[in-house]
């Protein structure tokens, strides 16, 4: 991965470099990800672990701001990377691209860096635009806010020109009305207020309206895009399901963002709406999936009796890890969300770990996965490599950190299920029995378990990243022979 760019197969495809160079960074952040997420686990068991050092609200903020912009580098990254091949045209300003990737790079840089070493101090209009501004999600300073805006809007009118200037497939034009609206949304999250329950208002237009349309949507396209590649998938079935994930997504999620409206004053027939809506997001997508493999497993079956060898993917571990993505939607974003966002039962669950285990596994299994198979299919295309082979490494790093992602999961719905039936059912809900639920020891016992699995899962990511690095050039010297 790391020799990629310099020696590669793109033949003066310059989407494509630059995809990888977004990927590069990405893989980065996601590794701070995780450890800031190690960092924040260790200090629930022992909360003077790393005191007036590195305290817990930082590393939670920098932990859950590290997982949006991974996912932002790895999602504009995986868009230079199809441009080509969707659109049949190089792109048409990669100067301005390039630039902008190193203003981005050079801004998220500064912007951690302020986070890690300026952590506390008087929060005035100075630091709300030097420093940050007190949030949990979309945290950056004006300056960056600012900074971000116009970098996205480069990288869209570049894809756009490359786009109107090429074929108009259905995955592309969906894909650039997509990123109109995601990049068009991140403008509600710099409303900024002093009142908390109009700032969360304001933060689920972003966060909300991101992770339950627009990036539901991109990850129908990055599905279509990849199967088509991978198994041959006919581009009819897919872009059939896209569309049908657009009309949906569209529709559910926006109506489905009123499931987090419960306990900021808004009224009370969104709870219902947001409940039934937000549960059906990732139903397409998975049906695209169930249809393309069935009839790939259909074709292959009658090659087969034909007497010939038949479709096969031609990238193992991308393939897996797109696989990986469909249930893993439909598990954390359906199944877990759906546990605790029905009015009647979000009143007890809302804020406890149930929140942070729906979160977890909805991220990972929507999102992280996808992007992780589109860095492999970069790889494949920089080295020239027909056939990908999943390697003993690739199998290591799917397993460690989909194993230890599950047991995040379990162990955070089993310390929620404490906190839901002490603190909330039986003390009220109360700051006294916020403590008293901390202390109970089944709720420790969970915490345990949900820093053990993290240490699995970074120990898979290791393996993920040695995979990444290595197995690109060991695949080209072995075709080679």
């Amino acid at each position: 991965m790391l020799t990629s760019i310099k020696t590669n197969e793109f033949a003066g495809d310059k989407g494509k470099e630059l995809g990888m160079m977004y990927f590069r960074v990405a893989i980065i952040l996601f590794g701070a990800q995780l450890l800031m997420g190690l960092i924040a686990a260790i200090q629930f068991l022992v909360p003077g672990f790393l005191f007036e050092l590195f305290d817990f609200n930082v590393a939670r903020m920098v932990h859950i701001n590290a997982l949006v912009v991974w996912m932002l580098y790895a999602m504009i990254g995986s868009v230079y990377f199809m441009l080509s091949d969707e659109t049949g045209e190089q792109l048409v300003h990669a100067g301005i691209g390039k630039l902008a990737f190193w203003v981005l790079t050079a801004a998220v840089t500064v912007v951690v860096l302020v986070y890690i070493f300026i952590q506390v101090g008087p929060g005035t209009e100075a630091t709300i635009w030097l420093i940050n501004e007190g949030r949990e999600y979309i945290e950056a300073p004006r300056w960056a806010d600012i900074g971000i805006v116009v970098v996205v809007l480069i990288f869209y009118w570049n894809v756009f020109a490359t786009f109107m200037k090429g074929k108009k497939t259905g995955i592309m034009t969906v894909m650039v009305a997509d990123l109109l609206a995601l990049a068009g949304l991140y403008v509600a999250g710099m409303f900024f207020t002093d009142n908390i329950s109009m700032d969360q208002f304001w933060w689920w237009w972003v966060i909300h309206l991101w992770v339950e349309a627009t990036w539901e949507v991109f990850v129908g396209v990055l599905a279509a895009y990849s199967l088509i590649k991978i198994i041959g998938a006919k581009r009819e079935i897919v872009e059939m399901w896209l569309w049908i994930e657009v009309l949906m997504l569209f529709g559910s999620g926006i109506l489905g963002m009123g499931h987090h409206y419960f306990w900021i004053g808004t009224p009370e027939y969104w709870w219902e709406i947001g409940a039934l809506f937000s549960a059906l997001e990732p139903v397409p997508l998975v049906a695209m999936f169930v249809h393309v493999l069935y009839d790939w497993g259909k074709e292959q079956g009658a090659a087969k009796a034909e007497g010939h060898k038949g479709a096969v993917a031609n990238n193992g571990p991308a393939i897996a890890w797109i696989v990986t993505n469909a249930f893993g939607n439909f598990l954390g974003a359906g199944v877990w969300g759906f546990f605790h966002t029905l009015p009647q039962v979000n009143i007890y669950t809302h804020g406890t770990q149930f929140t942070a285990a729906h979160g977890h596994l909805a991220f990972f299994g929507a999102y992280a996965t996808i992007l992780i198979g589109m860095m492999y299919l970069g790889v494949q295309y920089a080295y020239g490599i027909e056939r990908l082979k999943a390697t003993f490494k690739s199998k290591m790093g799917i397993f460690l950190i989909v194993f230890g992602v599950l047991g995040m999961t379990v162990a955070l719905t089993i310390a929620g299920y404490e906190q839901v039936l002490v603190e909330r059912a039986e003390l009220g809900g109360g700051w006294n029995a916020f403590f008293q639920a901390q202390e109970l020891p089944w709720y420790v016992q969970a915490m345990m378990w949900r820093a053990i699995m993290g240490v699995v899962t970074f120990v898979g990511f290791i393996y993920l990243v040695w995979d990444l690095l290595t197995i690109g050039k060991e695949q080209k010297a072995a075709q080679a022979v």
